[in-house]
C-alpha cells in the first residue's frame, strides 16, 4: 500500500536544567532532564514535589499530570492519602482516519 503520511512520535523534552534545581539539591537525571520521585511525587528534597512530564519513569500524558497534581494538592492540603496510579492508565493513539 502507498501512504502519503508518516506518523512520528518523538516524546517531550524536560526543560529542567536551567531553573535552579541544583541550588536546592534536587536530583535531576543528567541525560534526560527528568526528576526521580517517590510514590507520592516527592523529590529527594523533602519539601519539593514534581508532577507531569518531568517525572522519570512515568507516563507523559496531560490527563495523568492533571490527576497527579489534583491528588498531590489533596494530600498536602486536605488530608487525603490517595496516590496517583501510573500503572492502570487507559490511552489511545490518534491517527488520520485512513489509518484507523
Amino acid at each position: 500500500e502507498i501512504y502519503n503520511t508518516v506518523l512520528l512520535a518523538i516524546g517531550r523534552e524536560s526543560c529542567t536544567r536551567k531553573i535552579g534545581l541544583e541550588k536546592i539539591g534536587v536530583k535531576v537525571n543528567e541525560k534526560s532532564g527528568k526528576i526521580p520521585v517517590n510514590d507520592v511525587e516527592q523529590t529527594n528534597v523533602p519539601y519539593v514535589y514534581a508532577v507531569g512530564d518531568i517525572l522519570e519513569g512515568k507516563l507523559e500524558l496531560t490527563p495523568i499530570a492533571i490527576q497527579a497534581g489534583k491528588l498531590l494538592a489533596r494530600r498536602l492540603f486536605a488530608g487525603s492519602l490517595e496516590k496517583c496510579d501510573y500503572v492502570n492508565v487507559p490511552t489511545t493513539v490518534f491517527t488520520p482516519l485512513e489509518y484507523g
